[in-house]
């Protein structure tokens, strides 16, 4: 009966200090803290220079190395912008997991950005063996990122 006695203490008191979904309560307030004010990212009087480097591989169904250049650089291109796009407004990400029997059955992962994207210039671009390789940087103030 002791036991019993001491066991349900000791339950009683980690019950406590745990939410609902069972984790500690303060460690959700202090992820919760972060997210109340954003971060200013810039100053009044600050640039921000960001430089990517896209990637695109030209597609099997290419009829000459010119049309190869063209849809490779193409995709080279929407890549960078992706990249920037996610380096300035970030990414959305969602995930779901289906469970049966105590084992994962599928897992999905989506991501998305969304972003206007204005002013950005190439510096540089590359194609070797089907691969293409576009460098686009864009320069942020702070009134343009308002």
């Amino acid at each position: 009966m002791k036991y019993l006695l001491v066991f349900m203490l000791l339950l009683g008191s980690l019950t406590s200090s745990f939410g609902v979904d069972g984790f500690p309560d303060e460690v959700l307030l202090q992820d919760l803290e972060e997210f109340k004010e954003p971060k200013k990212v810039l100053e009044v009087d600050q640039t921000i220079n960001i430089s990517v480097v896209g990637q695109g591989i030209a597609p099997s169904f290419a009829r000459s190395p010119a049309q190869s250049y063209v849809l490779a650089k193409r995709a080279a291109m929407a890549d960078a912008y992706r990249l920037i796009a996610e380096r300035i407004k970030g990414v959305k990400v969602q995930g779901k997991d289906t469970i049966k029997n105590m084992a994962i059955k599928s897992s999905t992962i989506n991501t998305q950005v969304s972003a206007m994207i204005r002013n950005a210039t190439v510096v540089e671009t590359t194609f070797k063996e089907g691969l293409c390789e576009v460098e686009m940087e864009i320069k942020i103030d702070y009134n343009s990122f308002k």
